[in-house]
């Protein structure tokens, strides 16, 4: 009578059916399960632990955890008999139906990284999930061992059950951050103020320099004080460099920015240089009717009247003047406020007489050897009356 009570006991298990035992000892290649009310132990593989690859068991469970798993087969047996279980099929078809619910509401999701291999991460979201490497970040990655580790937002890009194949991108989730992250920035950002940036890529019109979640456009003509022909020649990529906003457009998520504004101007330190009545060499950069533009220092030009070019007259400043020509010029007057240099040229050289003095220094002369108005003059006075 005992006998047939206990029979009818004991739980009727196929395969296919769900089961929940403990983890009653760790074997190197399975796990013991006790069932309660079953006839037999169960045994987990450990290739039927997880998804994921399982070097160690007792990596994933321990002694006393409690375990479901499905029955993938039943070895009866009166005497050593058992059930071959597996927790990774258990686990994959409750995953699925959560991630299937998930990437049919486009909502994200998290996960560990747990390997990084060729083409790209391997992470557990119950079951194993793929990154490739093109949707792991919008900007270039070389090594993704440092991703190893770290838990991602993640969101599904395909999913097939019956291949068991889960494509995951981190990508569009980093591009929509820094989409905020950039008008919080815009919004953020003061015309007028000077911020630190680097260099990102250079162009022959400008350079694109980095501020801090936001690009803004470095035209050539605002790199430098100086004149010059290419980018390349005063900025290199990486360089470190303060800029002044010059503008900003969030809606066509656009800002100008300047270099050389946030630099002193040459007229801001042109006292540590140059004086009024310093002579100094200059270069010719422009002619115009009126007079010529000299530049004696990068960035300050000054002007010499065409009434300060030469003293002979002259009607046009080309006719003694070309541009790139060396001259020497006298600074007449310098004005700080409104950035103006007076110049001369003519005040640099001396003044040639229209008349030939060239006798005084034939001889030594003295009061005896002085010439007289008759000397002078001859018989030019011959026949009039004085």
């Amino acid at each position: 009578m005992t006998e047939e009570f206990n029979e009818n006991m004991i739980l009727e298990i196929n395969e296919g059916d769900k089961v929940k035992g403990t983890v009653q000892s760790i074997e190197e290649k399975h796990v013991v399960l006790q069932l309660d009310g079953a006839k037999y132990d169960g045994i987990i593989p450990i290739s039927q632990l997880s998804s994921l690859r399982v070097e160690n068991a007792e990596d994933v469970v321990k002694v006393g955890d409690e375990i479901e798993a499905y029955v993938t087969k039943i070895e009866d047996n009166e005497e050593n008999g058992h059930y071959i279980l597996s927790k990774r099929k258990l686990d994959e078809s409750e995953s699925f139906e959560s991630l299937q619910q998930k990437f049919e509401n486009g909502e994200t999701l998290e996960a560990e990284v747990k390997e990084a291999v060729k083409g790209g991460l391997v992470v557990d979201v119950g079951l194993r999930g793929f990154i490739p490497a093109s949707l792991i970040s919008t900007n270039y990655i070389e090594d993704f061992s440092g991703y190893v580790g770290k838990v991602l937002t993640l969101k599904i890009e395909e999913l097939d059950q019956e291949k068991n194949r889960v494509i995951l991108n981190h990508k569009v989730i980093e591009a929509e951050e820094n989409k905020v992250l950039k008008a919080q920035r815009l919004a953020s950002l003061e015309v007028g103020a000077i911020v630190e940036g680097e260099v990102l890529r250079m162009t022959n019109f400008g350079a694109f320099v980095d501020i801090g979640d936001v690009d803004g456009l470095v035209h050539i003509s605002q790199i430098t004080h100086d004149h010059i022909d290419k980018v390349e020649d005063a900025l290199s990529v990486g360089e470190k460099v303060k800029v002044k906003i010059l503008s900003v457009d969030p809606e066509a998520e656009r800002v100008s920015l300047s270099i050389k504004a946030a630099l002193p101007g040459p007229f801001e330190t042109i006292d540590e240089k140059f004086k009024v009545g310093d002579i100094v060499e200059g270069e010719v950069v422009r002619l115009a009717n009126f007079g010529a533009f000299v530049e004696i220092d990068k960035g300050l030009q000054g002007l010499v009247h065409i009434s300060q070019i030469s003293h002979d007259h002259i009607g046009n400043p080309s006719e003694v003047l070309e541009p790139g020509q060396k001259v020497k010029v006298k600074i007449l007057d310098i004005n700080k406020d409104e950035k103006r240099i007076g110049l001369s040229i003519k005040a640099t050289e001396e003044q040639t007489e229209d008349f030939d003095t060239s006798y005084l220094s034939q001889q030594s002369t003295t009061d005896e050897d002085a010439p007289t108005l008759g000397d002078v003059f001859g018989d030019k006075f011959k026949g009039l009356n004085l």
